[in-house]
């Protein structure tokens, strides 16, 4: 019943700020005794839940603009590919301090003023595809689905509306989790009874996410996204620093 709560949670905070659950996730299973290898694993088998059902809700509701965000997640796949190995590579506290950068950088963006009613920029296909590349190596080599720096690279840098972005991002994570559950699973990091149980009851809450994101003012949302990240980096920093 725990790994349900935890799940139904995870799922409901997913939806609503269109992250793959991770950001949460690791540190809640980091704080119950499982080991930062184990976590991200069990993480990123949850993403592949979340994401892909909420994905489905996103475009039901009109809110997820495919093309825009497609070559980026083809990105994501290829390189959440080497995510396994790259988690191998490091001990357990550089990996942790990867997720707390990670998360900070996040957070520093989402500070700078979005200019307003300005048209979303057009990049080259390249350079969206080497975005994602970048963004699901290092993002699901942690344990996150790469949302929580896509979405601000969206809203900052291309202008996207920040309800659009959050659907982007979360679309992201489809690729991204899928690439990265096949690199884990070959690298042996995945409890897959806890990650199902986890990812089965996580349905329900980014069913609950979506419908709140709908209904929520944009600027209140950007200010719980705020408050969201700062309450990780704080968690992080006392957990790795002290």
């Amino acid at each position: 019943m725990e790994l349900v709560f935890l799940g139904a949670g995870v799922g409901s905070i997913s939806g609503f700020f269109g992250i793959g659950g991770g950001t949460i996730l690791v540190p809640l299973l980091l704080l119950l005794g499982y080991a930062i290898k184990e976590a991200i694993g069990i993480s990123v088998l949850q993403m592949v839940f979340s994401s892909i059902y909420g994905s489905y809700l996103n475009n039901k509701k009109g809110s997820l603009d495919v093309p825009m965000v497609l070559t980026i997640g083809v990105g994501g796949f290829f390189g959440a590919l080497l995510s396994g190995m790259i988690t191998s590579i490091f001990d357990d506290k550089t990996l942790e301090i990867i997720f707390l950068l990670f998360v900070s950088f996040a957070l520093l963006r989402m500070f700078f003023k979005t200019k307003q009613n300005i048209a979303a920029k057009q990049v080259n296909r390249v350079v969206l595809f080497v975005i994602g590349l970048v963004i699901g190596a290092i993002s699901i080599s942690i344990g996150v689905g790469g949302s929580l720096v896509l979405v601000p690279i969206l809203v900052g840098f291309l202008h996207v509306e920040l309800k659009k972005a959050i659907s982007a991002g979360l679309f992201f994570v489809v690729f991204s989790s899928i690439s990265g559950f096949i690199s884990h699973s070959l690298s042996g990091h995945i409890d897959f009874e806890t990650g199902i149980i986890i990812g089965f009851a996580s349905l329900a809450g980014v069913y609950i996410g979506i419908l709140l994101k709908e209904r929520v003012d944009t600027l209140l949302q950007k200010k719980l996204l705020v408050g969201f990240y700062l309450l990780i980096v704080i968690y992080l920093i006392q957990r790795i620093f002290f």
